[in-house]
């Protein structure tokens, strides 16, 4: 009993406490290195290594400048912090304030001499772990400024990030050289 004779004509001795033996080891193998994945990933979560996805923040009120002279054409500048571990992406600005025009990501750029122009930018990295402060001789939010705007006005916006979403933020009307981010 328990004997029998394999394709090759061997004897095969096996009882079943050998196969049940076989069995468990041949199991406890992917377990165990499961178990070890497991407790590493535990452990490198537990200690606040696997990160923190984007989150980007917009530290108080941005500020618009109010124009001045014969032209409309305004900008817009905002401070935006991203505590994450990964970097995240300014993809897009709206408006909802009744600015004519368009209201688009902009970097200014110095031409030579007193000469700089302004160029429109499809988006703008926020890295992780820093801080994007936007300002006139760099990047800005550039529109149209709204009919009877005055110095202390709240001007609405949308910025849409890539990971983050969208963020309602306000900017209070300013005039050129007054209130710094």
């Amino acid at each position: 009993m328990g004997e029998g004779r394999g394709p090759t004509g061997i004897l095969l001795r096996r009882s079943s406490r050998r196969r049940l033996t076989d069995a468990l080891f041949a199991a406890l193998a992917p377990v165990a290195a499961c178990g070890v994945v497991l407790g590493g990933l535990a452990v490198w979560v537990g200690s606040g290594n696997a990160g923190r996805p984007a989150r980007v923040e917009v530290a108080g009120a941005g500020r618009v400048l109010l124009p001045y002279g014969d032209t409309r054409d305004t900008a817009a500048f905002f401070r935006i912090s991203n505590p994450g571990d990964v970097d995240d992406r300014l993809v897009g600005v709206t408006s909802a304030s009744g600015a004519g025009g368009d209201v688009e990501l902009s970097r200014h750029r110095s031409a030579g001499g007193s000469a700089a122009y302004r160029e429109a930018v499809g988006s703008a990295v926020v890295p992780a772990r820093e801080t994007l402060t936007m300002s006139p001789h760099g990047l800005a939010v550039t529109l149209r400024a709204g009919e009877g705007w005055r110095a202390g006005d709240r001007v609405p916006f949308t910025l849409d990030f890539r990971r983050s979403g969208r963020i309602e933020v306000v900017a209070v009307v300013v005039r050129p050289g007054e209130g710094s981010l």
